[in-house]
């Protein structure tokens, strides 16, 4: 039976990720911040076959501890401050957790090998905020780097530490550059979630309008739980590498609005939704398309689920939820 470590298992990834794994026969351990995370009982009820172990990103003895434990044969490393916005207001914890985080489980990953450094695979979760200021439509993996936030920044940081890692010490080491993948698992605090449970609300007659940022911003989205199985893939070549994972098409928030809205029966949405200064970027990524044929070829991976698909399941798991709270 293989076994896999996953930090990050609270997440929106996590938990997908550990389903598939669980589903392959695997082991799995998840990694977990502190004793009183509130996450944790979610993770517990949700799922009971993952075995959860208390580590912190930031704290190197706490991984060794945590891979001593596990005795993973496969390592995926999920866990980040992944939400852009907060990075700018929390810039220094930011780059401790999501990239110095990077380089402790590397040095764990080493350590815990040995020797046999092939004994143990490892991926890292980078992400197309990466490449922030596009220097070439759509983004490939050799397309230069111009990160614009503070969390860019610091997933450039691990996503070099990790091919620096794999080049030096021979470690089967991969990143997966992952454009914005969603589901109804994301945090009410990302753009899409918000979206989709602010329609289900104003549908209910729970709210009157939502307020957004910048509406034209335009993004590649897939769905989360096709984006772990190209995770999964990475890990199970020959040797490791970079893939950017992606749909290869490009949607404004304004499309995902229209979708959204005309899920309930609203199509003259525009006076339901505000826009605030409040939530628009210091700095903007205007246009992130990236083009997933290294991924087809190499692993034989496509996304299953379209941009509409994802915005109507999104809609409905919030309808269904929103009732639910609300009793009606």
């Amino acid at each position: 039976m293989p076994r896999a470590l996953i930090t990050g298992i609270t997440g929106q990834d996590g938990p997908y990720l550990a389903e598939l794994l669980l589903g392959k026969g695997y082991e799995v351990f998840g990694l977990i911040r502190g004793q009183n995370n509130p996450k944790r009982a979610m993770v517990e009820r949700e799922l009971p076959g993952v075995k959860l172990l208390t580590g912190d990103l930031t704290d190197l003895s706490s991984l060794i501890r945590a891979y001593s434990q596990a005795q993973p044969d496969e390592v995926y490393n999920l866990g980040a401050i992944s939400f852009v916005a907060y990075s700018w207001e929390n810039a220094r914890l930011t780059s401790d957790v999501t990239g110095m985080g990077v380089l402790n489980m590397l040095e764990a990953t080493r350590l815990y090998a040995g020797e046999d450094i092939g004994k143990v695979r490892f991926y890292q979760a980078s992400s197309s905020e990466m490449f922030g200021k596009v220097q070439q439509v759509p983004q490939r993996e050799s397309t230069l780097l111009w990160p614009r936030s503070p969390y860019g920044v610091a997933k450039v940081y691990g996503h070099y530490m990790t091919i620096n890692y794999r080049e030096s010490y021979g470690m089967h080491a991969s990143s997966g550059i992952l454009f914005n993948h969603e589901s109804p698992r994301r945090g009410p605090e990302f753009v899409t979630r918000k979206i989709s449970q602010a329609v289900a609300r104003i549908s209910l007659g729970l709210d009157e309008t939502v307020s957004l940022g910048n509406i034209d911003a335009k993004r590649d989205w897939g769905f989360a739980g096709d984006y772990v199985d190209a995770m999964w893939r990475m890990l199970q070549q020959d040797a490791g590498d970079d893939y950017v994972v992606a749909t290869g098409e490009t949607h404004s928030i304004r499309e995902f609005l229209d979708i959204a809205f005309r899920r309930v029966g609203i199509e003259a949405w525009e006076p339901l939704v505000l826009q605030d200064p409040r939530f628009f970027r210091p700095a903007e990524v205007d246009l992130l398309i990236g083009d997933p044929a290294k991924a087809h070829d190499k692993l034989d991976w496509k996304p299953t689920v379209s941009f509409a698909e994802l915005v109507e399941m999104m809609v409905d798991a919030d309808l269904a939820e929103q009732r639910a709270l609300a009793g009606k």
